[in-house]
């Protein structure tokens, strides 16, 4: 029967194809998996202890961990399967925003992953009133471990009661409260519902190629946030064996270990893994840098369904052969499927990845679509480079007179808790505004242009889209990371955060020894450099839009620092306040 409530789709893998392996942690050095038999035993064993701690139908239970885990997927399961609301928590945020957040949901227990974490709870835990305990997933002195409840539900004593909440579980019944990172203000609850959810599950999965049972998964984004969650459920769904990273540090390693077929990824961890491989071809002698290069150029130029011909796909079968399936061996050798969210995805990306044989397909959702309102899929001529695919089954799009996209669908959320106000801001009847700007082709691919309220006008009156010249320009491996600023001023400019590993290693060619970050932002070779590549993309725009001065910054960019949402986004407000003499100085020179 196909699941309807979130709690079954471990049920409906254990029934129609268990795995041995269907949850696979490294702790100590080992890898430790359960079966879909245990993860239900185990989730049973959670939702019995809650019932025994007085929990029930939306009472609501906070969820912060640092990096993925089985016991994460095993208490949320345990959590759901009797009607209360799971309320992940991105460990990066303040104290500040932990406290604002445990208390606006009114959350009577909270899972913690690490001593880290559990130090930032118990600092504000006094002023929760209605927290009542904190467990932890690590062993931790003076806190309780989630062991524990493992054990007291073991005994099975609550069982019919368990079985009376889990049997009054509707679909329509709010399953979790995910507050948005905002970048100002306090964060928003996005309250979403079984149905909300599993709906997105459904349809998302007709797009991916997921062999069923036969498959393997690395899991390493946030699973606080909705696109990596509900990739999880899409996962128990399809029997594919999840294996989680041990953290972002030991990707590249436990990749090898893993040897996936499928992972998720957002597009700054791909222009990360890019710009390293593209810069090794710099260290290769003679013949074998011009046949790298020869292969990445045939990469970039990828097209699918052989529209370039067939002299071109002669020329990508040898590029394959000789170079591109280094790439993929570099990420383990299997791996088959990308699936990349949360920010715009750069095209040459897309192309070269899927040109080595990893296809890499690009969706597009928010928290308050559960997520994904659409997605590319190389199936039946569902992919298109350039554009976040045809929208999902069930779901419906329109683009509204000044371009945003509005969404409509079971998908989309229920509202912002306790805040009904803020929620009718969003909403024109049965339709959810995106606050994206976006347009469908006539073959329905969506594409999106730019962030709504990141628009911005020059003096001159002319519109500016910020993201899209950002993307053309983090092309240049001189750059990490770029904001287009220039609202109300004559023209665009640029805040640029250079990629300092690579310039070191292009100034050490040039004879030049190394220098500070600090000097390198100021070191007229450099600069020279940097200003080549901007001149270089801005012929890729209008003469409004062309970035006329920059400068570098030192300082790293950073989630911990604040310039970056949890999933790797530009806080624009806190960067332009941080920079703001900077900026300041561009428009006075």
């Amino acid at each position: 029967m196909t699941p309807t409530r979130l709690f079954e789709f471990i049920e409906y893998q254990h029934s129609n194809h268990p795995l041995e392996k269907s949850f696979t942690t490294k702790t100590n050095g080992n890898w430790e998996s359960v079966s879909s038999a245990d993860f239900i035993a185990k989730s049973k064993a959670i939702s019995d202890a809650l019932v025994s701690l007085g929990i029930g139908s939306q009472d609501k239970i906070a969820m912060i961990s640092s990096n993925n885990r089985t016991a994460w997927s095993i208490v949320d399961v345990g959590v759901l399967a009797i009607g209360a609301v799971n309320v992940p928590i991105y460990p990066t945020i303040s104290s500040s925003d932990y406290e604002y957040i445990l208390n606006h949901s009114e959350s009577q227990y909270c899972f913690v992953s690490d001593q880290e974490v559990y130090d930032k709870v118990m600092s504000i835990k006094d002023k929760v009133k209605s927290l009542k305990e904190v467990y932890s997933f690590d062993s931790i002195v003076g806190c309780k471990n989630w062991e524990e409840l493992l054990q007291i539900g073991a005994e099975g004593k609550n069982q019919s009661q368990v079985q009376t909440l889990r049997d009054a579980v509707r679909p329509e019944d709010l399953a979790t409260i995910i507050y948005t990172s905002g970048t100002t203000g306090t964060p928003k609850g996005v309250m979403l519902s079984h149905s909300n959810v599993v709906s997105n599950v459904l349809s998302s999965s007709k797009r991916l190629p997921l062999e069923i049972g036969g498959a393997s998964a690395l899991s390493f984004l946030p699973v606080c946030h909705i696109f990596e969650r509900v990739i999880l459920y899409i996962y128990m769904y399809n029997s594919v064996s999840v294996y989680f990273a041990e953290s972002l540090e030991t990707i590249a390693d436990n990749l090898k270990e893993i040897k996936p077929n499928v992972m998720t990824a957002v597009p700054r961890l791909l222009e990360k893994v890019y710009d390293k491989i593209y810069s090794r071809g710099k260290d290769l002698g003679g013949i074998k840098q011009k046949l790298f290069y020869w292969a990445v150029n045939i990469g970039l130029q990828y097209e699918p369904y052989g529209k370039n011909g067939a002299w071109y796909e002669f020329k990508l079968k040898i590029a394959r052969k000789l170079i591109l399936s280094k790439w993929q061996e570099a990420l383990g050798g299997n791996l088959e499927l990308i699936a990349s969210g949360s920010a715009a995805l750069q095209a040459r990306l897309a192309r070269v990845f899927t040109a080595a044989g990893m296809t890499l397909v690009e969706g597009y959702g928010l928290t308050e679509t559960s997520p994904v309102i659409s997605v590319n899929d190389m199936r039946n001529h569902k992919f298109k480079i350039g554009t976040v695919g045809q929208v999902i089954d069930g779901v419906t799009v329109k683009i509204a007179a000044d371009g945003e996209i509005l969404c409509k669908g079971p998908n989309v959320m229920m509202g912002y808790y306790k805040e009904p106000e803020k929620t009718a801001e969003v909403m024109s009847g049965d339709f959810f505004h995106t606050g994206d700007i976006g347009e469908i082709d006539a073959d329905g691919f969506l594409r999106i242009t730019d962030r709504k309220k990141e628009m911005f006008k020059t003096s001159g009156g002319k519109y500016i889209a910020p993201q899209v010249i950002e993307n053309q320009m983090k092309q240049s491996l001189f750059i990490e990371n770029i904001m287009v600023v220039g609202e109300g001023q004559k023209m665009p400019a640029a805040l640029i955060q250079p990629n300092f590993e690579y310039i070191q290693s292009w100034l050490k060619e040039k004879g030049i020894q190394e220098v500070s970050k600090e000097e390198a932002c100021i070191h007229p070779t450099v600069l020279e450099a940097v200003q080549k590549d901007i001149d270089r993309h801005n012929q890729n725009f209008g003469k409004w839009e062309q970035v006329k001065d920059f400068r570098l910054i030192a300082e790293e960019w950073s989630i911990d620092q604040g310039h970056l949402t949890p999933t790797m986004k530009l806080k624009r407000k806190v960067v332009k306040q941080k920079y703001a003499d900077l900026i300041t100085a561009i428009y006075q020179d």
